[in-house]
């Protein structure tokens, strides 16, 4: 088939984009820059911005299937510039695919969509919207996810995948920030409880979109419905940064401080930074602080039965590849 992925140059995007062409398929990337490895599979690269209606629309010409994976993610900035990205960008490729009468489209969600700040363990697909996001990111990504849901049709299928903590080697996110911040002597535990968080490696999350454009089909189990995507081997928050800091040739966080007061000093930084109109990220928002002290992970069963997902490299796998990765001199 030929497949349009939008952010096809990203972390999860390239690995999607690798195994497609892998197996055979035509790919077109659609992303701002220019990516030398796409260039090097093969894959036709098409520049712009999603917020641009006509440069999505000619980059899914001729396309049987759209992976949307493009988003702009983060936990801090102007709540127009998400919007314009997630909202306006993902209805951007709802109106491409109708146009040229694309009949699948697998959108890459978040689950940061459910999150309120409570513990999740095992939770599945019935969890609800919270009433109010601490973030711009997971409110647009809702906002997104919803109208990619209510366009599933005869005409358009539509499946949503919400990938949680992706990780691996080429990471150009998750991982570099908890190396950075080990390094820097910045890192803190936050709380004593043993919260169980789970992952997911970064060819599973991939394996899972293209398990997922196998059976979308109007009418099939997966068509209209959201997905929680993991390695399925939930570990203790802390546990599994320590594992990630150790592939890397670090030792382990021991510094701590409170739930509650990380929460205060992440209220405190937002209130300055918005104040100041300071560039970058605070160095804590009371959303982090949040997720860094609470459970969250999921019930993959609905994928497993649905999808056929069956996460095929294990923690312990992904971590040895990490090392590996950090081993062969990644840029540090």
């Amino acid at each position: 088939m030929k497949a349009l992925v939008t952010g096809g140059g990203g972390f999860l995007g390239a690995a999607i984009v690798r195994l497609l062409v892998a197996r055979g398929d035509q790919v077109v990337s659609f992303s701002r820059g220019h990516y030398p490895e796409l260039e090097a599979l093969g894959v036709r690269q098409v520049h712009g911005d999603l917020a641009d209606p006509k440069a999505v629309e000619r980059a899914a010409d001729g396309c049987d299937i759209v992976f949307h994976v493009a988003a702009k993610a983060g936990i801090w900035g102007d709540y127009q510039e998400y919007h314009r990205a997630n909202v306006v960008g993902t209805n951007n490729v709802l109106a491409a695919c109708r146009a040229h009468g694309i009949g699948r489209l697998v959108y890459t969600g978040s689950p940061s969509v459910v999150f309120d700040g409570s513990d999740v363990e095992g939770g599945d697909e019935r969890l609800p919207y919270p009433a109010h996001y601490e973030t711009h990111y997971p409110q647009t990504k809702a906002m997104a996810e919803k109208e990619v849901l209510a366009a599933n049709s005869p005409e358009l299928a539509t499946v949503s995948l919400r990938p949680h903590l992706i990780w691996g080697p080429g990471d150009n996110h998750l991982v570099p920030r908890i190396v950075a911040k080990a390094r820097a002597g910045k890192l803190r535990r936050i709380g004593n409880r043993p919260c169980l968080v789970d992952t997911v490696y970064v060819d599973n999350a991939a394996q899972a979109h293209l398990d997922a454009a196998s059976r979308l089909v109007f009418g099939s189990a997966p068509a209209g419905k959201a997905y929680f995507i993991t390695n399925g081997e939930p570990l203790p928050l802390w546990e599994m940064v320590d594992k990630i800091l150790a592939a890397a040739g670090l030792p382990p966080v021991t510094r701590s401080i409170s739930p509650s007061l990380a929460y205060a000093v992440g209220a405190a930084c937002e209130k300055i930074w918005k104040t100041f109109r300071l560039s970058g990220e605070p160095p804590m928002t009371r959303f982090v602080a949040r997720e860094l002290s609470t459970a969250h992970w999921f019930d993959i069963s609905a994928a497993r039965n649905d999808l056929g997902y069956a996460p095929a490299v294990s923690v312990e796998e992904g971590l040895a590849r990490l090392k590996a990765w950090f081993q062969a001199g990644v840029p540090r």
